[in-house]
Formats: structure tokens, sequence, C-alpha cells
């Protein structure tokens, strides 16, 4: 835990952070708009601040004083800061749903254009449990979840996201597949001369991903015939990224005067696409024997809406599986390329990871 007295106007000690300078100057104006006494340099006074790294490229910022306030500070390249800038205090609002998600109070430029800094309102650490979930809680996250989906399919802002952030269906498959199969056929002498073990995991995976495109066909046909209109897409939906907390009064919900509020963070890979590409990256995250109820709770929400009912489960299944192998098909690309552009020794290990994927998937539902 590091004061911040001492660290925001040069660097954070021993950590390399580009635009931490301007950075600071912002956050020296939001703590005068909030009233907080920096006191004078070195005499003890003013507001005790502190600082913590929550990750790479992420901070939280805590403030006594005034009741307390803590912000999350997060480091992006300029595209995906304006994807999330976007989300946040565009389209979200559009689809009246500002409420859950973090609020977006300020941004740092770095002064070369390089580098965004964004301050969030802090919503804490209250995410999901896969090991045990809640029903109460994981209804609540599902409800969200429906409520983007539907609210979004059909909606004038599709275009402009699909525009700014492309599409996580079969645009993403084909193209992860095609650059993932390129990349591993480049592994040879003499660019690369792999050792026996490593050939043997480019060659399975290489395999992997020409069945898969043996197979793309079909596939593409059934995310035609079964996948739906695209809608826009958390395209993260890991339980780290859902947080629910439990407001006093009231019964029960998604938000407003009581009740348990879910809310959807980290937007850096929102989207358009259909909503299995979601579902299928929040379901694998829970037990195989947890997933039919909570695939139900999502049902159930689609209906009160009025929306059509989800296909059956073999069909979601396909439709989960093409989605989680678009995804182990993009993890493949990048280690390849480390490999061949930076000799990177850690590139196989990561494609050995991914080849341990491919072996162990399984159906999303048991059938």
């Amino acid at each position: 835990m590091i004061p911040v007295r001492e660290a925001v106007v040069p660097a954070i000690p021993g950590t390399p952070e580009p635009g931490w300078a301007e950075l600071c100057d912002t956050l020296r104006d939001l703590f005068e708009e909030l009233r907080v006494d920096w006191g004078t340099e070195g005499n003890g006074a003013g507001a005790a601040i502190q600082l913590d790294r929550l990750k790479s490229r992420v901070y939280r910022v805590r403030v006594a004083a005034h009741g307390g306030h803590s912000f999350v500070l997060k480091r992006f390249d300029p595209w995906l800061a304006r994807r999330n800038e976007l989300v946040l205090r565009r389209w979200l609002p559009a689809l009246g749903l500002a409420a859950h998600a973090p609020r977006l109070v300020t941004t740092a430029a770095e002064r070369r254009g390089e580098w965004v800094w964004h301050v969030y309102e802090d919503l804490g650490d209250r995410a999901l449990s896969t090991e045990q979930p809640d029903a109460e809680h994981v209804g609540a996250v599902a409800g969200l979840i429906a409520d983007l989906h539907v609210r979004a399919t059909g909606h004038t802002l599709v275009p402009a996201c699909r525009h700014f952030c492309g599409n996580l269906g079969a645009p993403f498959l084909v193209a992860n597949l095609r650059d993932a199969i390129a990349a591993l056929e480049a592994l040879t002498p003499p660019r690369v001369d792999p050792s026996p073990e490593q050939g043997e995991v480019r060659g399975r995976l290489l395999a992997r991903l020409y069945h898969l495109r043996d197979e793309l066909p079909g596939r593409l046909r059934q995310l035609e015939t079964f996948g739906g209109p695209d809608t826009l897409l958390h395209g993260d939906l890991w339980t780290t990224n859902t947080l629910v907390s439990v407001a006093d009064g009231g019964s029960s919900g998604r938000g407003g005067g009581g009740g348990t509020v879910a809310r959807l963070i980290d937007w850096d890979h929102a989207a358009v696409g259909p909503v299995s590409y979601d579902l299928s990256t929040f379901l694998y995250r829970f037990p195989r024997s947890e997933r039919r109820w909570i695939l139900e709770l999502y049902r159930e929400a689609v209906a009160r809406a009025g929306r059509p009912r989800l296909p059956r489960a073999a069909d979601l299944n396909q439709l989960f599986e093409t989605a989680e192998l678009s995804r182990y098909a993009n993890r493949v690309i990048w280690p390849a390329l480390a490999v061949l552009e930076e000799h990177a020794s850690w590139g196989f290990d990561q494609l050995a990871e991914v080849d341990r994927w491919f072996e162990e998937l399984e159906p999303a539902l048991p059938v």
C-alpha cells in the first residue's frame, strides 16, 4: 500500500507507467472537486490517500475524506479506451442500463497519445462464486445479461457497435481460424526450429484447426439458423466481471430501490454477435452440474421480455462449442506470433496449454 501523496506526482515506485503524470494532474483536479485536503507536503496534514495495485495496468485509489472515496484506475490503448467509453457513456445509457456498470468518472491521456487512463467509481470485489453459486445472485446476473441482450436486439446502436467493436459471431470464428493456422504453419525452419516436443504440440494444434476448418460450413449454417440476430455482447463474461451487491430494503432484483443488484465490469471485449457467445463464456465458468438451472434463469428472463425461446439444448451445445473453439483459435495466434517475431520462450508453453483446452473441451450442457 503506497501513500499517494508520495506517489502521485512522479510515478509508482519501481513501476513504469506511461501517462502517470497526466493521470496525477487529473486526480488532483478530481480530488479538488471532492474538496479533499491534500495538506502541506511533509507536515502530515491533509487527507489519507492510499494506492493499491490490483493487477497489470489497474490500481485502486482510496481517499479517506468526507466519508471516503474509492476509484479504480485503468490504463488502456486509445482504441480500447474509446470502446469502453462508448459502452459506458453512450450505449448502456441508451439501453437504460447505465446503473449496471461502473461510472466512468474522468479520463487522462498520455501526452504522446499512446495511452489513456480511465478513472472509474469503485464497485468493490463481490464477484459471483463459481464453487457454490447462490441462486439469487446468479439469477440477478443472468437477468441482467438477458436484459442487455433483449434491449439491444434490433436497437439502432448495433451498427455503431459493430463498426467500432467488431462481431464475435461468424466473422470472429473465420478470422481467428485463418490467422491461427497461418501462424502455426509458419513455425518451421529456418524461422523457428522447434524441439521434438514443441513440434508435436504444433502438429496436434494444426490437426485440430484443420478439422475445425473442415467443419466450418456446417458451424456457420448453425449460427445462421439458431444464433439469432446480432445484439450487444459484453464479450468477456467470466464471473470475475460480474459483481453482486445487496442493498438495504426492498425486494430482490437487478437494481432499483433495494435487494440484489447485479453489475458488469471490464467491457474491453464488448462487440456484437449472437447471445450464445456471452452465454457460453458465462456457463463454462460453472461446474457442469450447475449449468442447466443457470441457463433456465436466463431463459425465464428472456421469456418475461416476450422474446422467442432459445433453441433446444443439443443445438445450444453446438453454438456454445463453436464460440469456445473460436476463442481457443484466438488464443493460438498470439503465442505463435510471439515465437515467430520475438523467439519468446513462453510461446510454446502457452500453445501447449491451449492444446490441453482442446483436449478437455466438453459439451456445456448435459443432454
